[in-house]
């Protein structure tokens, strides 16, 4: 795919409305692409703040904002001035119905996801992707020293790769991912038949301890650890996701004595 064909594909893909295909195909141009990837992140920005500022309001606001212009044409029917006084219904009814729909826009928002909620829906749309396009590694080796040079000129930092096989969480290579607007290393490793996708990417956030979630039935933890977010998804039960965090946390490379 070039650069024409995903610029007219990538306001389908953005908001979800691609094949399985397209959309592999289009994802793989964005990681090698950062002309499209800005385009990309331009749409996913604007769409995040309209979504903020637009909320359909409920199908029986109609219905609410009619009954209370008949009841209250019932309650001020007046034998004077027949021609001024709708009016001044009208603007009762729009006083109305603007305060209902600002009550909906704030119920709306204040139940809104979080951005982490967010982000952990995507990785793991990204982990199930991964397992769908049977394309789990660009680079498939259980060897950290091959999987971690592999990265060298395909992104802009360098990611632990921890070798967890005595753990019981066996390497099973990498590949390029793209993840909050940006492109991302995806690290393989799997325990029994059990696939974990961890995403790995720089921050300037500060470091925080393993939080965890479930999202469409998949486990994910998540945390950052000097200046990098990590995001660890698995179909593997809540507990040794965590043990395999917490061991990936302690055997950092950049944190280890």
């Amino acid at each position: 795919m070039n650069c024409e064909e995903t610029q007219k594909l990538v306001d389908a893909y953005v908001d979800r409305e691609l094949d399985l295909v397209k959309s592999l195909e289009l994802e793989r141009h964005l990681s090698e692409c950062p002309a499209c990837s800005e385009r990309q992140a331009s749409l996913l920005a604007l769409r995040s703040a309209l979504s903020m500022v637009y909320h359909a309001p409920p199908s029986s606001l109609q219905k609410q904002v009619l009954s209370g212009v008949r009841k209250a044409g019932k309650r001020g029917a007046a034998p004077r001035a027949p021609l001024a006084m709708p009016w001044r219904w009208i603007g009762v009814a729009a006083s109305a119905a603007l305060v209902l729909v600002v009550s909906w826009s704030v119920i709306r928002l204040s139940s809104q996801p979080s951005p982490d909620e967010l982000l952990g829906r995507e990785a793991v749309s990204n982990h199930v992707r991964s397992l769908m396009a049977d394309h789990i590694a660009d680079v498939p080796t259980s060897d950290q020293h091959t999987v971690k040079p592999w990265f060298n000129g395909k992104l802009d930092f360098s990611p632990p790769v921890i070798d967890l096989d005595e753990q019981g969480f066996s390497l099973v290579g990498g590949r390029l991912d793209y993840l909050d607007s940006r492109v991302v290393a995806a690290l393989v490793y799997k325990r029994r038949q059990h696939v974990i996708n961890l995403f790995v990417w720089p921050t300037d956030e500060s470091d925080r301890a393993g939080q965890t979630a479930t999202y469409q039935g998949y486990n994910v933890v998540h945390w950052r650890q000097d200046n990098m977010s990590y995001w660890a998804v698995s179909d593997l039960n809540a507990n040794e996701l965590r043990e395999f965090a917490q061991l990936e946390r302690s055997k950092n490379p950049q944190t280890a004595p």
